[in-house]
């Protein structure tokens, strides 16, 4: 038994294991997966030594509590909740020691969705298809953390950062996601259209790591009928029987047969990973590049 080793003692209502995914494997039907927010996930990384592509955790709204059989250096942030170890109020965003035995409990989101726990070494559980992610939709890589499982850690690959607190973007009040019109937009009328990028939606709880639902105006369809399945990418925003539009997140499906309307830009899902449900939603249209 190693002692470079977490156990965890409350596993919260959803903490998976994630890093930056498995791309390439999507003609396999193998989705990206990976954290939703991966700019959080590099920020802890960074803040205990690790190089970008460790593992971390990624907690769902109230947290987690682990306990280590060994002396580490972790490190909390992405959506803002209290941390204490020992009982004693820690850092989030900075580098933290808890002493082999001590209780790191990382609490409720203040703000924002989710959280992410890096520990230097990284989270070593064993690589599917060269990633450690958790995986919800195809069920590869380890699954969703329980009370009482035990987590290997690797060796330390550097120094932690040497800072009191490193800045994080906060949680979006209004969530504003650029879009691409097509490759479907003529499956629509043109009032469908001009209602995505101008009429107001809020994200809805039935979200996760599949993809951001919505609430708000039904999309008129221009023709009846469904399309033959066809490959689905990260960012998609599908729009299902129903006319509310799906941002398809990290573990979306490879293909699908409802009309992707639009394509949100990469660089602005961070931000819907940490959108709370009823976060206004607004759909800005972009040029193709």
């Amino acid at each position: 038994m190693t002692d470079r080793a977490l156990v965890v003692v409350r596993a919260g209502a959803l903490t998976t294991v994630q890093d930056r995914g498995r791309p390439g494997y999507a003609h396999l039907g193998v989705p990206r997966s990976g954290a939703l927010d991966p700019i959080a996930a590099a920020l802890v990384n960074r803040l205990v030594g690790n190089p970008p592509d460790a593992a971390v955790l990624e907690t769902t709204l109230n947290g987690c509590a682990l306990r280590p059989r060994s002396t580490v250096t972790v490190a909390v942030g992405g959506a803002p909740c209290p941390v204490a170890v020992g009982g004693r109020p820690a850092a989030c965003g900075a580098p933290v020691v808890v002493p082999a035995g001590e209780l790191l409990e990382v609490g409720a989101a203040t703000a924002g969705v989710r959280s992410y726990v890096a520990v230097a070494g990284g989270v070593a559980v064993e690589p599917v298809l060269g990633s450690r992610a958790t995986d919800l939709l195809s069920g590869l890589g380890p699954a969703p953390l329980t009370d009482g499982t035990v987590l290997p850690l690797g060796a330390p690959a550097g120094p932690p950062a040497r800072v009191d607190g490193a800045p994080q973007p906060r949680p979006p009040a209004e969530l504003v996601l650029r879009v691409t019109l097509g490759p479907r937009d003529d499956w629509f009328t043109a009032r469908a259209v001009r209602d995505l990028t101008t009429r107001a939606y809020r994200v809805s709880a039935a979200s996760n790591r599949i993809g951001l639902r919505t609430e708000g105006p039904g999309l008129e369809r221009a023709r009846p009928g469904e399309l033959p399945s066809e490959g689905m990418v990260l960012g998609a925003v599908q729009v299902p029987p129903d006319g509310r539009p799906v941002v398809f997140l990290a573990d979306h499906p490879t293909t699908g047969g409802y009309p992707v309307i639009a394509v949100v830009r990469t660089a602005d899902l961070p931000a819907a990973a940490q959108a709370l449900p009823g976060t206004p939603v607004r759909f800005v249209p972009v040029r193709r590049r």
